[in-house]
């Protein structure tokens, strides 16, 4: 049992005893003690206030007395207002040094039998490569798989890729208008860049098209973009494409083969992977019939022109269409079928859907209409909403090629790592192997740690020259400060370092030794925190906290050169213990820490 608990089971006896009366647990809150005041915990006492009939600061008086009594860490205590301060006995903090210190999965939680997590991410379209806006989604989706795993949750990390609809449509015209057979292989380009051009392609001389129709013919501009023949030209291609016109399906299987060999070569340098991929051609099937299925229960309703609409008047929302007049589908249909073979497939305990803030009311509609169908999963999913991305020079446009292409960026932050590393001269002892893995590795954990740090609801500016910066709170800081605990660690020798923990006497520990021991402690609770809120800014700003904890400790004390020998093995079992949880917590976020810097 964690010391918290035990306190609050206590906290819980004392009022019975002392006022007659049973609190709820959930009225006992313990958190940890600010660092202006004296203590190491504080029990909030306002909820008890009324129970003990009382002030405030006597019923503080009261329960912080009997717990020195009753509870062997609670040494001392101190009351300020309606907060008690509890003070624990330095051998606790000594006791979980000892009992942490070689445990290579401190933080993390054994796993739990029960129904599996099954977390969406990425969700590209097929007609451009991924840029900083997948990589925002890519390191959320994957951090946050990897965070619910340390809690001790079963996770399925799945991909939705985005591959029909008349936005790929666009592209194959393009190709097939102005491409001249030109392929991956003759232009020497990655496959997803290939095709990002041609989308790209057809957006530039769509405009031509439109301006044309504007100016000769009067027409609105969206009127004008609307009939301009190379969009006609698309829409029929679409209508080919849902007929299953071989000559069409060809070309959309060449071109959609190009484009996953390209994301998956970014996808492995990102570092991202998936237990399974769904495609939305197929869902939207399975989607069309469980609609059809909903309409024939009297569910849904259809109109005149034959579309199928839901009614969700009923959750104070307005009507929502579901396959069009023609029969075709729309984004809720895919949805539908895609929820119906995730659970089909996992028997999921939750289903957690990474994509951003735009998305907050399809996602509001389709668990209403998971809800009118009747689906058991109705209720369990989440939409992880998370804000977007900008730069300096403002947003992105797939359509006018402005967007960051994500290989071009993780070029531009291996780059700026080598100069920035380079600059401040450290890489002088490290061969030109070593030094091209470094720059890799620190380019990189800047990209995540600066995206990942910000909390995922918020929309954020990424500017890459910040992400590089060796103080602050930055991924370079971080893998800094990792890398000169184990120089030390290298220096003590392994035998010092695997050695036993010493016996020091608790009254010597300096109150820098106790935060660090403090943070520390923290780890495992921060876990779990993260993985109930999906948040890996949790993480990533504890992460930061705790190095900053030991730089403290570090300037003002010597781990090696310490004349009492026993003080030195208990900072290097301290220091050691740093480590581990500064890897474990960047593993993640799905950063590297190097061992040399």
């Amino acid at each position: 049992m964690k010391v918290e608990e035990k306190i609050a089971s206590a906290v819980i006896e004392i009022i019975k005893d002392n006022f007659g009366q049973v609190v709820a647990p959930e009225l006992v809150t313990i958190t940890k003690t600010r660092k202006e005041f004296e203590g190491d915990f504080t029990l909030v006492v306002f909820p008890f206030v009324k129970i003990a009939r009382r002030s405030p600061e006597q019923t503080a008086e009261i329960i912080g007395g009997s717990l020195v009594k009753e509870v062997e860490e609670v040494i001392g205590y101190n009351v300020i207002k309606g907060f008690l301060n509890l003070t624990l006995a330095p051998e606790f903090w000594l006791d979980f040094l000892k009992k942490e210190m070689n445990n290579t999965n401190f933080g993390f939680q054994p796993e739990r039998k029960e129904n599996p997590v099954v977390v969406e991410y990425s969700s590209p379209n097929t007609n451009k490569p991924l840029h900083l806006g997948h990589i925002r989604n890519n390191l959320l989706g994957w951090s946050v798989s990897r965070i619910l795993q340390a809690a001790g949750s079963t996770v399925k990390k799945v991909n939705l890729v985005n591959d029909r609809g008349i936005h790929i449509c666009k592209s194959m015209l393009a190709w097939m208008k102005y491409g001249e057979g030109e392929t991956p292989e003759s232009s020497g380009k990655k496959g997803d860049k290939l095709v990002g051009d041609y989308y790209v392609k057809f957006e530039t001389e769509l405009r031509k098209q439109v301006d044309q129709l504007v100016k000769k013919q009067g027409l609105a501009p969206e009127e004008a973009r609307r009939s301009a023949p190379l969009m006609q030209e698309a829409q029929e291609l679409l209508r080919k494409w849902e007929l299953r016109d071989p000559d069409t399906i060809a070309v959309w299987e060449k071109m959609n083969g190009w484009v996953y060999e390209g994301f998956d070569q970014t996808y492995k340098r990102l570092g991202v992977d998936f237990d399974k991929i769904y495609f939305e051609s197929d869902t939207y099937l399975l989607g069309k019939k469980l609609v059809k299925e909903g309409l024939e229960k009297g569910f849904f309703f259809q109109k005149e022109d034959g579309s199928v609409w839901a009614d969700l008047s009923d959750f104070k929302l307005d009507e929502k269409l579901l396959l069009r007049a023609d029969g075709t589908s729309v984004y809720m249909t895919q949805d539908i079928g895609t929820a119906q073979l995730r659970y089909d497939d996992f028997q999921p305990g939750k289903m957690v859907y990474v994509v951003g803030n735009e998305q907050n009311y399809h996602f509001d509609v389709l668990k209403k209409v998971l809800k009118k169908l009747e689906k058991p999963y109705a209720g369990l999913l989440h939409h992880l909403s998370y804000g977007m991305v900008e730069l300096p020079e403002g947003k992105m446009k797939s359509r006018e090629g402005t967007v960051v292409d994500a290989d071009d960026l993780m070029d531009e932050m291996v780059e700026t790592a080598r100069k920035t590393t380079e600059e401040l001269g450290k890489t002088q002892d490290i061969g030109e192997q070593e030094k091209k893995h470094l720059y890799h590795i620190i380019g990189l954990g800047a990209l995540k740690y600066f995206i990942l740090k910000v909390d995922p609801k918020k929309n954020m500016l990424f500017n890459p020259a910040e992400s590089i910066d060796f103080n602050g709170n930055t991924g370079p800081f971080i893998q800094y400060t990792h890398a000169r605990i184990r120089s030390i660690l290298r220096k003590a020798g392994q035998q010092r370092v695997e050695g036993i923990m010493p016996s020091i006497e608790a009254s010597k520990l300096n109150v820098k030794e106790k935060n660090l021991l403090k943070t520390l402690y923290d780890f495992p609770a921060v876990v779990m925190e993260a993985s109930e809120e999906l948040s890996p800014a949790q993480i990533a700003n504890y992460i930061y906290e705790l190095c900053k904890e030991f730089n403290q400790f570090y300037h003002d004390y010597s781990v090696l050169n310490e004349p009492d020998k026993d003080i030195s093995e208990f900072r290097i079992r301290l220091s050691q213990l740093t480590a581990r949880t500064v890897k474990n917590g960047m593993e993640l976020l799905g950063i590297e820490v190097p061992e040399k810097m």
